[in-house]
């Protein structure tokens, strides 16, 4: 199996399954986030303990890239601290753009492949930036 398709099978497995996906009760820290080119809508969920998120979900709509994305988020990064997650957000944000990253990914590494589609990337990080406002005590982002 080829890149290509390993990256079709992972993406459509978590846009049909998405992880995570429910309201989260008594979160500490919420941010929305809309991406009106595809009107993908997301709602990021956390509780922050300290500066480690302990959990998180999400709730929304969006095209398959978005909502894997979003899945497979709250998968990495459970557990992390505010400093490691910004760390992958960096290293993931560089990958989907095309820039180099010298860390490993895992599951997320997966989404290389969206730097094929510049219009994608968009779709991609949509729940990324949703989790960093929501981190820093901001309620909204747009990817406009």
């Amino acid at each position: 199996m080829n890149l290509d398709e390993l990256y079709q099978e992972v993406i459509l497995d978590h846009s049909k399954n998405p992880r995570n996906k429910t309201e989260l009760e008594n979160f500490t820290h919420e941010a929305k986030g809309h991406n009106p080119l595809c009107g993908d809508q997301i709602s990021i969920q956390i509780i922050m303990k300290g500066e480690e998120i302990s959990d998180v979900k999400f709730t929304g709509a969006g095209c398959a890239i978005s909502t894997a994305s979003a899945s497979i988020l709250t998968e990495a990064i459970k557990g992390k601290s505010k400093n490691e997650i910004e760390k992958i957000f960096e290293n993931f944000h560089n990958l989907v753009t095309g820039n180099k990253t010298e860390e490993d990914l895992g599951k997320l590494t997966i989404f290389e492949g969206v730097q094929k589609y510049p219009v994608r990337i968009k779709c991609a990080t949509l729940s990324w930036h949703a989790l960093m406002a929501a981190i820093n005590g901001e309620k909204e982002t747009s990817t406009e």
